[in-house]
């Protein structure tokens, strides 16, 4: 195995893993503080960053001492052939998880912003307002000639495009809390009707029915472990340190970020945000330019990180179904499109971006970033340099033993909601 020499740069590569970073799950964000309160929700916050950090530590630890580049060697090192099919299955599964919510909001948003833009104050229901043939188009014309390219290191440059445009995002929802007040108190007293009074106040800490699907959403928000170790292999001058600078610096920005979001978000709409925040803002006033613009740029975003998304998936099933093939573009293709057309189907079937959240949240993120990175690190870690009992195994094993109560937990939480049926009648739409 040749030494492969990264060529992006510490810049990029922060670019790249912020993006990988920073999804979807930046829209759930108000909707998950307007069921913790402010507090509950930044110690979180907190602790899902830091742990997240620590993982990637873990995983760039494995990695080192055998010196793999992806996380499904690192599960073959680990535990055998079954390690590497348990490892694709579930970055598979969370990133077509990633994968639907991103189309989720291009189905939600992209009619709104063609209505806005012929300034329709309702759905007529044309066709090219139709949320499921808009996905098909724009997975058709954008998505599937992006996600064609061999590299990921181009992707760069729309990385750097995504997150610009979720920065402005994040400035348009301080903006519009900061300078929409009276329009906010006149959206308040109609949703008044219906809503108790603590809907219009800020809570520091609270616990309702739907305070299940926080950590979840939370989990989501942070993953970006399968990107972890082929951004690390294609980073200039790679070495364990450098990398865990770019982790560090990418989990802050987005710690940011995300703080920023969900209190700005949280502050203009308290108990009435939904469990996707854009949405919230077009029940105000659909024809807001400043939303609109805000609309386009997170559909724009969201559009360029789906490919991103589809790389690890890619690479999952070709270490798996076509292990010792030599490059071929038919798979390469093939595989792309079936992804597609398999997430299509999934976004058109789905009712709530909700249970999406939720459901990735509870399963396939508390494993990637805390059960795998745990177990991988005890077994790949040669005894001689730290045997069972050091300190940073039992570490790794707590680790990984938080990951799967939390797992437990998430899940039994939601299906009790589920089986209730209340959060139908709450969010969603």
């Amino acid at each position: 195995q040749p030494k492969f020499e990264g060529k992006t740069s510490f810049g990029m590569s922060i670019f790249n893993l912020s993006n990988a970073i920073m999804g979807s799950g930046i829209l759930g964000l108000a909707y998950a503080m307007s069921n913790t309160g402010i507090i509950l929700f930044i110690l979180l916050l907190i602790c899902i960053a830091i742990l997240s950090a620590y993982s990637i530590h873990l995983l760039l630890k494995s990695a080192g001492v055998v010196g793999i580049r992806a996380y499904e060697q690192l599960g073959n090192r680990a535990f055998g052939p079954p390690g590497k099919v348990l490892a694709a299955v579930i970055i598979t599964i969370h990133n077509i998880g990633a994968m639907s919510s991103y189309l989720f909001i291009v189905k939600s948003e992209l009619p709104l912003v063609i209505q806005a833009f012929l300034s329709k104050h309702e759905n007529t229901g044309e066709w090219y307002l139709n949320g499921n043939y808009l996905i098909i188009i724009v997975s058709a014309l954008i998505i599937l000639p992006l996600a064609l390219m061999r590299q990921l290191g181009y992707l760069g440059y729309t990385s750097g495009f995504s997150l610009s445009c979720m920065v402005f995002f994040l400035i348009s929802v301080i903006w519009k809390m900061l300078n929409d007040h009276h329009n906010q108190t006149s959206f308040h007293d109609h949703v008044h009707i219906n809503a108790t009074d603590d809907q219009c106040e800020a809570k520091m800490f609270t616990v309702n029915s739907q305070t299940a699907y926080t950590i979840p959403i939370l989990a989501f928000a942070f993953v970006c472990h399968p990107e972890v170790l082929p951004i690390y292999t294609e980073l200039r001058d790679a070495t364990k340190k450098r990398m865990q600078g770019v982790a560090n610096i990418s989990i802050m920005a987005m710690f940011v970020m995300y703080l920023l979001t969900a209190l700005f978000g949280y502050l203009t709409f308290y108990g009435n945000v939904e469990s996707e925040l854009l949405h919230t803002y077009s029940r105000v006033d659909p024809l807001d330019v400043l939303v609109l613009c805000v609309r386009l740029a997170v559909l724009v975003a969201v559009t360029l990180t789906v490919p991103v998304v589809l790389f690890p998936i890619r690479r999952a099933l070709l270490q798996i179904l076509f292990a010792d093939k030599p490059f071929s573009w038919a798979i390469h293709i093939g595989i792309a499109f079936c992804l597609l057309f398999l997430v299509n189907l999934l976004v058109i079937l789905v009712p709530s971006i909700r249970d999406i959240f939720g459901l990735i949240g509870a399963t396939s993120a508390p494993s990637l970033i805390f059960i795998l990175p745990g177990i991988f690190y005890i077994r790949i870690v040669p005894e001689e340099q730290e045997p069972l009992l050091s300190r940073t195994k039992i570490t790794a094993a707590c680790f990984a033993a938080l990951g799967f109560v939390f797992m437990v937990m998430s899940l039994s939480f939601i299906i009790i909601d589920w089986s209730t049926g209340e959060s139908r009648s709450g969010g969603g739409h």
